[in-house]
């Protein structure tokens, strides 16, 4: 079974993969409700995400995903899509 959840982890790759922004899945868990620009990621760094997650999928996200302020947000409307899709 393929699993097309993204978690927490990934999402640190991807932070690091499209904005250079280092941070530890295990903080990004803890903070989830805290906002995106206190890790330092800015919208453009998130549309570089949304960018790589379509191309991993090959599914379009919704056009306000970049608008997502906090990893938690971001992930439940990542998910939300890709399960509704699966």
């Amino acid at each position: 079974m393929i699993t097309t959840e993204v978690t927490f982890d990934e999402l640190a790759a991807l932070m690091k993969k499209a904005a250079g922004i280092t941070v530890d899945p295990q903080e990004l868990r803890q903070a989830a409700e805290s906002p995106f620009d206190s890790f330092g990621l800015d919208s453009l760094g998130l549309l570089g995400i949304v960018g790589e997650l379509e191309n991993r999928y090959s599914r379009s996200l919704p056009p306000d995903s970049e608008r997502c302020k906090t990893p938690r947000e971001f992930l439940d409307l990542v998910n939300n899509t890709l399960k509704a899709g699966a």
